[in-house]
């Protein structure tokens, strides 16, 4: 009997399967005489489509040439992604030293490492891990990538930095061994697990101060050759705009949003006005008052490069629109929550921080990547006010004489190269969703 149900078991499923898809077909795109043309006649627009850029970007196409007179020898209707190859370096490390770009790349595998955790279901403290990388990855890889003489105050923040970095990685390990936090694996190695909690404390701070001690030696005895930062440029010199964007434009928006809400006129005056003020003005204006009229308001002496002056206004552009987000989110919030938290005796701080927020957060996933992905594209309009970022690369490589005129194919090379980034960070917002249970999961 068990032979004869494995034999028909596929022969009942396949009819099945194609009818399904035969009724499909017929109740979306044959379902009329006017659905069927229409889709006959989107079919062959989208056949030409596909058809003709296959031809021009691949047929026809040439990877080889030493300049675009070459590409011309080769075909006259093809691309020329032989100036886009020879420009690659440029387009995603900009001006940087070739014999330095390995501390890009190092620094690149350094954020991989310190954030893998947050995806590894055993490991315990995310939000720690996620707060660690905000507050001292940034100062760890900003020595990195430019370098030079280090001053007390980086000095502490890279050895914190690296101390932090060390029990990211310690926690990663025991969470995958142990399936135990590094917290706990340490006090029951020392033979402390029945003393009292501030003993604990004492013991674990301790040791804290002693890694930071031996990393703040370690890293005194080292450095690397300074790098200006009129140097910095392409995908690196984006990513690095962008990244701090985000990373920044979150917490600041929760800030404001919170101001915004508040009971204290001063402060909801205040967070409101500036909230309206950047908001009304397009980035490309806020740029322009961060390089010209910046400096003014500084006192005399202090002096910001215009790297630092465009990061700081694409922080807090990026920072009032990521306000009203959370606020929003805040608001769809039932006002029962509020009111169960404080009949539990949770103060203002403690019903935002444990109860509120991360019910709104989940709720603002969709928009909060929506603006993320914008301000990511958004920093391409750094190269108007003389950064080369990605796109001042793409437009840079119409202008060096061997390809001089060649636009088509470094543009489309990095619509190619941001549609990759932004479809990656939306594919992932949508796996937040589901998995915080908030999206459907259809």
């Amino acid at each position: 009997m068990g032979i004869v149900k494995a034999e028909k078991t596929p022969a009942r499923v396949a009819p099945i399967f194609e009818t399904s898809v035969v009724g499909w077909l017929r109740k979306n795109l044959f379902s009329n005489t006017f659905n069927t043309i229409l889709t006959f006649i989107t079919l062959y627009i989208i056949y030409l489509t596909i058809s003709g850029v296959f031809t021009w970007g691949y047929v026809d196409a040439t990877f080889v040439a030493d300049n675009r007179r070459e590409c011309y020898d080769n075909s006259l209707t093809g691309a020329c992604w032989a100036g886009v190859i020879d420009w690659f370096d440029n387009i995603f490390y900009g001006r940087y030293p070739r014999d330095q770009i390995w501390r890009i790349n190092f620094g690149g595998l350094l954020l991989a490492l310190w954030m893998a955790p947050m995806w590894m279901g055993p490991v315990k403290g995310k939000v720690l891990i996620g707060i660690s990388v905000v507050a001292f990855y940034p100062f760890l890889a900003g020595y990195l990538f430019s370098g030079g003489d280090k001053g007390m105050f980086m000095q502490v923040m890279i050895a914190l930095a690296l101390v932090a970095f060390i029990i990211n990685m310690a926690n990663m390990v025991i969470g995958l061994s142990n399936k135990q936090s590094l917290r706990q694996f340490l006090i029951r190695v020392l033979g402390q697990s029945t003393a009292p909690d501030k003993t604990q404390r004492n013991i674990l701070l301790i040791l804290a101060v002693a890694a930071f001690g031996a990393a703040f030696f370690w890293q005194s005895g080292w450095g690397v050759e300074g790098v200006s930062w009129t140097k910095w440029g392409g995908l690196f010199l984006t990513l690095v705009i962008s990244g701090i964007g985000i990373a920044s434009a979150l917490p600041g928006g929760i800030i404001l949003a919170l101001g915004r809400r508040s009971k204290l006129p001063v402060l909801r005056v205040l967070s409101t006005g500036f909230i309206e003020v950047f908001r009304s003005v397009p980035l490309i204006t806020v740029l322009f008052m961060a390089t010209t009229m910046f400096p003014l308001f500084m006192p005399e002496g202090f002096v910001l490069n215009k790297l630092v002056q465009v990061i700081i206004a694409v922080v807090l552009f990026n920072a009032c629109y990521m306000a009203e987000t959370v606020r929003a989110g805040l608001q769809a919030i039932p006002k029962g929550q509020f009111e169960g938290a404080h009949t539990i005796g949770l103060g203002y701080w403690g019903t935002m921080g444990l109860i509120i927020m991360p019910q709104a957060l989940k709720h603002m996933i969709p928009n909060i990547v929506g603006s993320f992905i914008g301000l990511l594209k958004d920093t391409t309009l750094v190269s108007i006010i003389g950064l080369f970022d990605i796109l001042g690369m793409l437009r840079s490589i119409s202008k060096d004489q061997p390809w001089l005129g060649l636009h088509k194919e470094p543009l489309v090379f990095g619509a190619i190269l941001f549609f990759i980034i932004c479809f990656s960070m939306s594919k992932y917002s949508r796996h937040l969703e589901v998995k915080l249970s908030a999206g459907s999961r259809h």
